[in-house]
């Protein structure tokens, strides 16, 4: 690396503004108003004194509480399965097969009653309905 290769680190600073000079009484600022004044700064999500987003909007319950998990009613409930038919798991899996939520490649699996099963397989952590209850036992 020459010295002639080495670029300037330095940038151009915005202008003072309101020093007097040739720009008149006001300097570029307009007359009146926050934005004239020295020493100004309006700060990001401003609305002019209205009331900003953040509060506007209603909060979670429990997002500022520091709430033992324990209790009940702040507790995720997570029911959400992955649903899959007897017609399918028959296509899916050989006779002796386990049948679990890791073997189907999800969280939480359950089994409805839709199609026979004519295979003898293990079930391990998967909910049922009735009706598939009903076929497989």
């Amino acid at each position: 690396m020459q010295l002639h290769d080495l670029k300037s680190t330095r940038t151009k600073k915005a202008p003072r503004v309101g020093r007097g000079g040739k720009r008149g009484t006001f300097s570029g600022r307009g007359s009146k108003g926050q934005k004239s004044r020295s020493g100004t700064r309006i700060r990001p999500g401003f609305r002019g004194g209205n009331e900003p987003l953040w509060k506007i909007f209603p909060k979670q319950r429990g997002a500022t509480k520091k709430v033992d998990i324990k209790q009940r009613k702040f507790r995720v409930k997570n029911t959400e399965y992955s649903v899959f038919n007897l017609e399918r798991l028959e296509k899916m899996f050989k006779d002796g097969d386990v049948v679990s939520p890791k073997t189907l490649g999800v969280k939480k699996a359950k089994i409805l009653g839709v199609g026979t099963l004519t295979k003898k397989l293990k079930f391990e952590g998967v909910a049922f309905s009735k009706s598939a209850h009903g076929k497989i036992s």
